[in-house]
């Protein structure tokens, strides 16, 4: 088993303190065997068994705790009044009013309370409202390259797994079934795809046109990396098809993929005017296999997209926000909003060995007034500093410890 350290790290961090710890992140990217590597700690470190309950809502012996009152009085029942008790629900949004259960154990003193669940509707649903100020989240993903790496100890050509990174899978499950397996680790993205489309979206939506959503996905999935707007999306679809779709649907249905962790969003930012831009914004995918269940991802063909696709959650995974940056008419991949109102600037492109790219790559950096830092991160094998920009190897960027 992979140990995810940097999430474990802030778990650590966080244990008795006065929060709900609410680990959030799409179907089968870790959180249940996350919250279990806690537990095991907590249990290494002394913690009696007696003092940890531990329920996992999709497990089918817990399929009838769906009364949120009932489910309260059983878990109360096994809280050691003197002693303080870790509660673990694991895809609490399965049960029906959560928000009151979550809450009724919250203001309990003795409780440290950790949930999962694979939605954004944990969060923007009546618990954010309930519980303002009183949780943290903890977004997980699939592996990053530092934890991908480590699941094949026996490979020692850090460019050969990167490869294979960026055309393949980066789902745990999957990672593990990859070895033993391979030939069916299509067969379980394919069951990932369908269970977070029917169930997150279709069902809890009541979708009653399918095929708008599928079409939606091909289209983001296909422009990893590119501007969009609901309205170009709109247009497109519209221009090679019979079947109308509205730019108010595309509004909704983008919103239920970013909902279920499917797509991310960059939204645009004005590095000059210091705003935030409403129109355009770029989509990412959890995970790049996820283009094979739509046979969209040609091996080892647009490479500088899921190039982009990487870095984009490597840099939310460090912390802060993620923005496409413009500068009146000159593009920045990526702006990383720190805490403490510090910021990042990354341009990214599979190689600059040709001078007019690099030339392009730097002409973006150069209108930037500002004294913040600057990163081009690039596969050629070189590391050095141009005009104070910091030309990086990616791999070598996305190894560092940080």
């Amino acid at each position: 088993m992979i140990v995810r350290e940097s999430y474990l790290k802030k778990l650590r961090q966080l244990k008795d303190q006065d929060l709900i710890k609410v680990v959030t992140g799409v179907r089968r990217c870790g959180k249940s065997t996350l919250l279990e590597a806690f537990r095991n700690e907590l249990l290494e470190n002394g913690v009696s068994p007696g003092n940890i309950v531990f329920l996992n809502f999709e497990e089918r012996e817990n399929l009838t705790l769906c009364n949120w009152s009932a489910l309260y009085d059983e878990i109360i029942l096994k809280v050691k009044p003197d002693k303080k008790n870790y509660i673990f629900l694991d895809e609490i949004q399965l049960v029906a009013d959560f928000e009151k259960l979550v809450n009724s154990l919250f203001v309990k003193k003795n409780i440290d309370l950790y949930i999962t669940g694979s939605n954004a509707y944990l969060l923007s649903s009546e618990l954010a409202t309930l519980l303002t100020g009183r949780y943290i989240a903890i977004n997980l993903h699939p592996y990053s390259f530092r934890e991908y790496i480590s699941a094949f100890p026996d490979e020692k050509n850090s460019d050969r797994l990167f490869r294979n990174y960026l055309n393949n899978t980066a789902f745990p499950g999957a990672v593990t079934l990859s070895k033993s397996a391979p030939d069916l680790v299509s067969d379980y993205l394919q069951s990932i795809y369908d269970t977070v489309i029917r169930k997150d979206i279709v069902k809890r939506h009541n979708l009653r046109k399918f095929d708008n959503l599928q079409r939606v996905i091909e289209f983001l999935f296909d422009s990893v990396g590119s501007l969009v707007s609901p309205t170009n999306i709109a247009e497109q679809l519209n221009r090679n098809s019979d079947k109308r779709i509205s730019h108010n649907t595309i509004i909704k249905l983008i919103n239920y993929l970013t909902e279920a962790y499917i797509l991310y969003s960059a939204p645009r930012y004005d590095i000059k005017g210091k705003e935030l831009l409403l129109t355009n914004e770029k989509y990412y995918i959890v995970d790049l296999g996820l283009k094979s269940v739509l046979q969209t991802n040609v091996h080892n063909a647009d490479l500088g997209h899921k190039l982009e696709n990487v870095i984009y959650f490597e840099l939310l995974r460090r912390g802060g926000k993620v923005f496409v940056g413009k500068n009146r008419d000159k593009e920045v991949d990526f702006i990383l909003q720190k805490p403490g109102n510090e910021r990042e600037y990354y341009q990214v492109a599979y190689t600059v060995n040709d001078e007019k790219t690099l030339e392009r790559e730097l002409t973006s950096f150069r209108a930037i007034k500002d004294n913040y830092p600057k990163y081009l991160l690039t596969l050629d094998y070189d590391n050095s500093v141009i005009e104070g920009i910091h030309k990086r190897n990616v791999i070598d960027w996305l190894l560092e410890e940080v």
